[in-house]
């Protein structure tokens, strides 16, 4: 299957400084995409390219096959939703869904049908009249959107569009940029640095920093497979420590050996070793593989947080049974919940993220 959009061997620089290089970049129709990192690793260039506000030095853009690097961003079949809304004060709710409809010739029972419509789908019907200081941050954000999908974009880019939003509106959004979707039947592309964001929209995350793509895959795959430490660091918590393949499925960390299930690493070879602190089983000093002692300990509701120093590291425990601070511990690991990881051999290998 073609795919909708395509970013072939894109590269940009901006005074000098490679923001992007030869980024290769699929997207399928219909298709939730978000570009996750952290800030300056070249996510909003990818979607500013997409978008034509940024011409990329190097590289095709490709929609269903054809070339479009050069059209500007009026004549692309996408629309774009920043984090700062620009919405129109002088104009009332009605004029700013409009505007695009407006100077695209549209007629009057058209345009008044459609701004019902896409003001309906943002849950805000019956606000046309009303002035755009009247409405909230969430209110503001939906209205920005209607105005995008009012133009029944093939694709809707959106740039940190809830990053000004307080936590409950922004969990809130996220549902409704879900239900957006499924109903609509738009391309989203999605830019975030919120892990969570990603991990609750996405059918397809990918993961940038320093002008590379880490990793792409469904958010399982991103959360549960990492494939090198960034990756593994970025998304959600992790203990990442120096390993020791000594066999094929026998890992040495801190100087006692964990079975695992990775096999083809040879011989003695120093890998990146990666445990998610809910993956850690906590029993009596003596019953699992490392003894340690609790250091910190937070109530989060769900379960608690801890902190064990065994061996030398400072272990993140994530579990539903309490173990007060001072308590003597034992880590155990079940084998499958253990990542093997090559290390780096050099800072471009990190940067391009090499997991061979």
């Amino acid at each position: 299957m073609r795919s909708l959009i395509e970013l072939v061997k894109i590269s940009k620089s901006f005074d000098g400084t490679k923001v992007l290089d030869e980024l290769d970049l699929s997207v399928q129709e219909n298709e939730f995409i978000t570009l996750l990192g952290p800030s300056g690793c070249g996510k909003t260039t990818t979607l500013r390219i997409i978008g034509g506000f940024e011409k990329p030095d190097e590289g095709q853009v490709l929609f269903e096959g054809k070339d479009i690097a050069a059209v500007p961003p009026n004549k692309r079949p996408l629309n774009t939703v920043f984090q700062k809304y620009a919405l129109f004060p002088h104009m009332n709710i009605e004029e700013n869904i409009a505007f695009g409809l407006k100077i695209s010739g549209k007629s009057k029972t058209y345009i008044q049908d459609k701004t019902k419509y896409a003001l309906k789908l943002v849950n805000l019907d019956g606000y046309e009249k009303r002035s755009v200081a009247s409405l909230s941050g969430g209110q503001q954000q939906r209205i920005a959107i209607a105005r995008a999908i009012v133009n029944e974009p093939r694709v809707l880019l959106l740039d940190e569009p809830l990053g000004a939003l307080d936590l409950k509106l922004r969990q809130d959004m996220q549902y409704e940029l879900i239900r957006l979707k499924n109903e609509l039947g738009i391309t989203f592309i999605y830019v975030t640095h919120d892990q969570e964001e990603a991990l609750t929209m996405s059918d397809k995350v990918v993961v940038m920093n320093q002008g590379y793509i880490q990793q792409m895959g469904t958010p399982e795959e991103i959360y549960n497979e990492p494939e090198n430490a960034f990756v593994a660091d970025f998304i959600g918590d992790s203990n990442i420590l120096d390993g020791v393949m000594r066999e094929d499925r026998l890992v040495e960390i801190l100087g006692h050996r964990f079975v695992c299930v990775d096999e083809g690493f040879g011989r003695n070879r120093p890998v990146d070793v990666v445990i998610r602190p809910e993956d850690i089983v906590l029993r009596e000093p003596g019953q699992g593989i490392l003894d340690g002692v609790v250091s910190h300990l937070i109530f989060k509701g769900v379960h608690y947080e801890m902190e064990v120093q065994a061996g030398g590291f400072e272990w993140l425990i994530q579990s539903t049974g309490c173990y007060p601070v001072g308590t003597p511990v034992s880590i155990w690991v079940d084998p499958f919940n253990i990542q093997i990881m090559n290390k780096p051999e050099s800072e471009d290998e990190e940067a391009i993220g090499v997991d061979e």
